[in-house]
């Protein structure tokens, strides 16, 4: 137990000094920053920095579901960017365009949101097992086109002109998710509340989520057993990229009302996402913590900067700090794999 706690704390010790040499560096006083830190991701008047950081959890966490779904089952889809603004731009699109009572409307946005992400998971996953495209390879370049054909559509024919900016039109007021009651956080995060629960359900309780996870550690022992593991791919993925279409929803209709042309790429949550799944080893219970921190780091960084001037660029070299050790893991596992496959071809 020791040996698997001895990384975090060396991790941890290496945050905390590369942080503190940032400080000396550009000249901020170590605990007026860490407490403009704590502040910022914690604190605030009626906990509005708090409710900030629940806010962007909310997306992070949704998004390292998705990644955590195909990554346990050795699907190495990258392409939830893509999927995440398939689902925001089409359940906008719906929103507008759709007349009735707006709870079904907000209902059938939704799952066409759903239903965008996971057919934009399927194009990745067919191309990977008719075309032959690695999969990390085509969900990676299925982000591009997604992202300039909702900036295009965007831009011109579902364009709110009178706005002057690259967004579509506000979606009806009746849509919009709910506030909480003396806060600035929308009932989104239920959702994601509800999906946490239901991915760890799935991936302990369930032959699917047994079958994804036997595909995940031996895809080769998957085939031989008779698994139908063309069909356990595509479900996955569309499982995926559902959860990503749901993220993207929950964007449009929590927190900016309407589509807005970058308003899913620039803040990377899909990539923040895939690191915070990395961190805690794929293991389903500890992925919404692990989301919860990346959000906290950076509205904290935010913090430090309006307390005592220290660049919010920090929270990105924080970032760069966990990928390393993140890097260094897998490799490590990677090459003790081979030499345990070694060994035993040696007969030891």
């Amino acid at each position: 137990m020791s040996g698997d706690l001895l990384p975090w704390i060396y991790t941890l010790a290496w945050i905390l000094a590369i942080l503190f040499g940032l400080m000396l560096l550009v000249g901020a006083p170590f605990g007026e920053a860490l407490s403009g830190f704590l502040t910022g991701a914690f604190g605030g008047r009626r906990m509005a920095y708090l409710m900030a950081t629940l806010s962007r959890a909310t997306l992070i966490v949704g998004m390292a579901l998705s990644v955590m779904i195909s990554f346990r089952a050795g699907l190495f889809n990258i392409g939830g960017e893509g999927q995440l603004v398939a689902g925001g731009f089409v359940s906008a699109l719906v929103a507008i365009l759709l007349p009735g009572p707006p709870l079904l409307v907000l209902a059938a946005a939704i799952l066409a949101g759903m239903a965008a992400g996971a057919l934009w998971a399927l194009l990745a996953g067919m191309l990977y097992i008719y075309v032959g495209v690695p999969l990390l390879v085509g969900s990676l370049l299925l982000n591009f086109p997604i992202r300039y054909i909702a900036s295009y559509l965007v831009a011109h024919p579902f364009r709110d002109v009178q706005s002057g900016m690259l967004q579509s039109h506000l979606v009806p007021d009746g849509t919009w998710l709910a506030y909480f009651p003396g806060v600035r956080l929308d009932v989104g995060i239920l959702f994601i509340v509800a999906t946490s629960i239901f991915a760890i359900a799935y991936s302990h309780t369930t032959l699917h989520g047994y079958r994804a996870r036997l595909n995940g550690l031996s895809p080769d022992f998957a085939r031989a057993v008779g698994l139908p593991v063309t069909r356990l791919t595509l479900q996955t993925l569309a499982m995926s990229g559902a959860i990503a279409g749901l993220v993207g929803a929950i964007a449009v209709f929590g927190i900016h009302h309407r589509y807005v042309d970058g308003m899913l790429v620039q803040p990377l949550y899909a990539w923040t996402g895939i690191i915070a799944v990395l961190l805690v080893g794929m293991i389903p219970v500890l992925v919404p913590f692990s989301g919860f921190f990346f959000a906290a780091i950076q509205t904290g960084a935010a913090g430090m900067e309006r307390s005592a001037g220290v660049p919010k660029e920090i929270a990105l070299v924080m970032q760069a700090v966990i990928i390393l050790f993140v890097a260094s893991r897998v490799s490590g596992a990677i090459l003790s794999s081979q030499n345990r496959a070694k060994g035993g071809d040696d007969g030891s």
